[in-house]
């Protein structure tokens, strides 16, 4: 195929391709444009006294708390929890986003699903929980199983290389232990993204599409 200069060439889901690195830096520009948005948003919560995560965060096994199944991950409890969630969002969210803007938003919705369901039948109902945690385990488990599925060396090096930078901490936030973490959403988003993975993967093409002269360029 022959291109114009503007579209980059490749597979965009083979690493090491033009069209790789341009989808990884588009996606990667989205993710820092969603980060300040939660800033914005922890801002004001901080200048009305908290109430956003009152009115937003899960509450566990109560009606009244079952909407912050979808509003919890724009929640923070503080800056210094948005500050430690915001790296490994923009990471981790980077190369789920790459892969492409619908795969992402599927998976994005099923994980923050999983996790916020988990949390609201599992959790406390003392409690209210808020944060992106959650779907920052289910990108982890999202790429880890991506990249065993669709055999993608890139997606399990991007796991070992955040496993390398927050090992421990991973390990810690889903078992049971802080009782301020939220062990729960950590390990059913983690799940939902293992599963995620698997309902929204790559589908290669099928034999029945060569034999009828359709072309294709595989990873």
């Amino acid at each position: 195929m022959a291109f114009d200069g503007t579209t980059p060439s490749g597979d965009p889901n083979r690493f090491g391709t033009e069209a790789f690195y341009a989808a990884l830096g588009r996606a990667f520009v989205a993710m820092c444009a969603i980060v300040p948005v939660l800033f914005v948003i922890e801002a004001c919560d901080g200048w009305l006294n908290n109430s956003f995560d009152a009115a937003g965060g899960i509450v566990p096994r109560r009606i009244n708390g079952l909407d912050g199944v979808f509003f919890a991950p724009f929640l923070h409890h503080g800056f210094d929890h948005l500050y430690s969630n915001s790296v490994p969002l923009i990471l981790l969210g980077t190369f789920v986003l790459a892969a492409g803007g619908r795969r992402f938003l599927y998976a994005t919705i099923f994980i923050v699903l999983a996790s916020g369901l988990g949390v609201w039948f599992t959790g406390s109902p003392n409690t209210v929980v808020v944060g992106a945690s959650g779907v920052i385990f289910g990108y982890l488990g999202l790429l880890l199983m991506r990249g065993l599925v669709e055999r993608s060396w890139w997606n399990l090096g991007v796991v070992v290389l955040v496993g390398l930078l927050y090992g421990w901490q991973l390990l810690a936030g889903i078992l049971p232990g802080d009782p301020q973490v939220s062990w729960q959403g950590h390990l059913f988003g983690f799940l939902g993204g293992l599963v995620a993975a698997i309902l929204f993967r790559r589908r290669h093409p099928r034999y029945d599409d060569y034999s009828a002269g359709t072309t294709f360029t595989l990873p």
